[in-house]
């Protein structure tokens, strides 16, 4: 899965990927920015791709290319792009050099498939929400990450919690005191049906957009707090 390019010289580039077996890789492919070659638009970000690359000290030389999926419908539509380009962003600051991550592999690529046929921005929430589960920050939602006493009920509406990014959860009203950011309990039992495998039932069955634009902003911020990174693309978004 290529998940970004960067220009080196007057032709070539180098290109950053998602693999299934060796995790992240760097690669140069040369003259792909001269007219007519052999690799042409296909090591574009979104592409799922087969290739061959010959191992180099810093950086491998790809030498072989195949398209297995452009994508090209993601590329099409901004809105789908932003969106895209966010989720390429996350892997590649979590993914590391060389360590596979199978289930990281396979949850882009499921990713990117399902926002080209359902563009949504749903899809990319869902993804930041299951990356940050993958990586070990599974948000607590139903008991008090601080003291553990139950919170309030996930589906009454209108009623507002704390989520704290530092505890990894939402706070009750007694610890929720001088920290964490006021969320609608809307937000979080979408949170909650994401995080429990449910994402199709949200695509079936979408929340409001103001719901929808709460549960990225939280996703976007719990990553960037996750990564003590900031998510450029998010700005698009």
């Amino acid at each position: 899965m290529v998940l970004r390019t960067i220009k080196l010289g007057e032709t070539d580039r180098i290109v950053t990927m998602l693999t299934r077996g060796n995790g992240k890789v760097r690669a140069v492919a040369k003259g792909i920015r001269k007219p007519g070659s052999r690799f042409g638009a296909r090591l574009e970000p979104t592409s799922h791709v087969a290739l061959q690359c010959y191992r180099g000290r810093e950086l491998d030389i790809v030498t072989q290319v195949e398209t297995i999926d452009s994508n090209r419908a993601l590329r099409e539509h901004y809105g789908c792009l932003t969106h895209a380009v966010s989720m390429l962003e996350a892997v590649d600051q979590v993914a590391l050099e060389r360590e596979p991550n199978l289930a990281l592999y396979r949850m882009l690529a499921s990713a990117l498939r399902t926002l080209a046929r359902e563009p949504s921005p749903i899809v990319s929430a869902a993804f930041f929400w299951k990356l940050l589960s993958l990586e070990g920050f599974h948000p607590m939602l139903d008991t008090c990450a601080r003291c553990g006493r139950p919170v309030a009920e996930p589906g009454e509406p209108g009623t507002f919690v704390t989520f704290d990014l530092g505890e990894g959860g939402v706070l009750c009203a007694d610890c929720a005191h001088g920290g964490g950011r006021r969320t609608s309990s809307e937000a979080l039992t979408i949170v909650g049906r994401i995080v429990d495998g449910q994402v199709r039932g949200v695509l079936d069955d979408p929340p409001p957009e103001a719901v929808l634009r709460e549960v990225e902003r939280l996703a976007i911020s719990a990553l960037e707090y996750a990564s003590d990174r900031r998510l450029r693309s998010a700005a698009l978004l």
